[in-house]
């Protein structure tokens, strides 16, 4: 994850996950490693992404997603579910758990989607930073500590960004997400441009997707997150499928053009299954 985010020499991507499955497929298209999203997890799980999901049930999600790909794991920490003893609580879990990064927002506990609405208070600038020193202390560089930015989507301008990383960098994290909401990314390049790459940058250009990625490369972003298109893209399929079953009875038509069962087994590795119960089961074992 250090080399995936924390270099300037090559942009690098990771991929949204919000379970096992949605790794396991990240995996297998090739991605080098993953941002566990709070957006996606809390919508899976059934909830708003209003902190309405508990630090504990992300860190379920999140010790699935390593053990199902195997890839390094950026996670969507929210603010850290409450003051700095809540944040290095739940860094020390991440840890255990097998994440390989934290990602804290300046927000103010209990969040709100950074899409939602025009309301969005920000913690404290002392206040966060003492929560990444709280972090920094716990789990030292066991985990890659990223300092997002929500001050653009506050509405509080460049000035106010550009204070905050300065002092987010000072409290030691290792790089700066910075978040905006804009259609286009004019911002990101204006805050490229006045940082200048003291840490590196990370962007989620959920928005402003149109531009394109060699403009990222000319100001030498460090990593893009593609943020929550997988659970999208399942949202979009699940719902097409369920109507046309609904209203058809049946799924003869919608067969062909839905994932086999085989895809399924391929990839959560059933064969590795069968492979270990051939090196580890007698036959009296199987027998009885």
């Amino acid at each position: 994850m250090r080399a995936e985010v924390c270099c300037n020499s090559e942009l690098s991507f990771l991929m949204e996950a919000h379970d096992g499955l949605s790794a396991a497929i990240a995996k297998r298209a090739g991605f080098k490693g993953l941002w566990a999203s709070g957006l996606s997890i809390a919508s899976s799980l059934g909830y708003r992404d209003a902190n309405e999901a508990s630090w504990s049930q992300l860190v379920g999600s999140v010790e699935r997603i390593v053990d199902s790909s195997r890839l390094p794991v950026l996670v969507d920490g929210d603010g850290g579910f409450g003051n700095f003893n809540n944040a290095r609580l739940l860094a020390r879990k991440l840890r255990q758990r097998g994440a390989a990064g934290l990602a804290l927002e300046d927000s103010c506990f209990p969040k709100m989607n950074s899409f939602v609405g025009d309301r969005h208070p920000l913690a404290d600038t002392r206040e966060f930073a003492g929560r990444l020193r709280a972090v920094k202390d716990t789990v030292a560089d066991d985990l890659v500590l990223v300092a997002r930015i929500e001050a653009l989507i506050a509405g509080h301008g460049m000035d106010e960004a550009i204070s905050r990383a300065h002092a987010y960098a000072d409290a030691g994290a290792d790089a700066i997400l910075i978040h905006s909401r804009r259609s286009a990314a004019d911002e990101i390049h204006a805050f490229a441009c006045a940082w200048q790459n003291r840490l590196p940058v990370v962007i989620v250009p959920t928005k402003y997707y149109r531009t394109p990625i060699s403009a990222y490369r000319k100001d030498r972003i460090s990593t893009v997150i593609w943020a929550n298109h997988s659970l999208r893209a399942a949202v979009s399929a699940m719902r097409q499928v369920c109507g046309r079953i609904f209203a058809e009875e049946t799924t003869a038509s919608i067969e062909p053009n839905i994932a086999p069962l085989d895809e399924l087994f391929d990839l959560l590795e059933y064969n590795e299954l069968a492979t270990a119960e051939a090196r580890y089961l007698q036959p009296d074992d199987i027998d009885h």
